[in-house]
């Protein structure tokens, strides 16, 4: 599987506040944004995959609505988690 332990230990090492803070809301986008980035490829090989697509809408939304909530409650925090992941908005 793309997505094992250790790379998420190593995602929430990086963005989170310890490897096993997985709670926080940058850990949470960081895990969002290297899932959406694997499916994106994916559905650039099978575009006809539907289901994948749909979970990828999914995500994104779920994406969106940590970075608002990051946005309303700490915009410092917001901006640093944007500039690290490199997302736009």
């Amino acid at each position: 599987m793309y997505l094992d332990s250790t790379k998420k230990t190593e995602i929430f090492g990086e963005y989170g506040k310890s490897a096993t803070d997985t709670g926080s809301a940058e850990s949470q986008i960081a895990l969002f944004t290297f899932r959406i980035k694997h499916l994106t490829e994916h559905l650039k090989k099978n575009h006809k995959d539907f289901k994948t697509a749909r979970s990828l809408t999914k995500l994104v939304g779920r994406r969106r609505a940590l970075l608002n909530y990051l946005y309303d409650r700490d915009i410092t925090r917001y901006r640093a988690i944007i500039k690290a992941l490199g997302l736009r908005k």
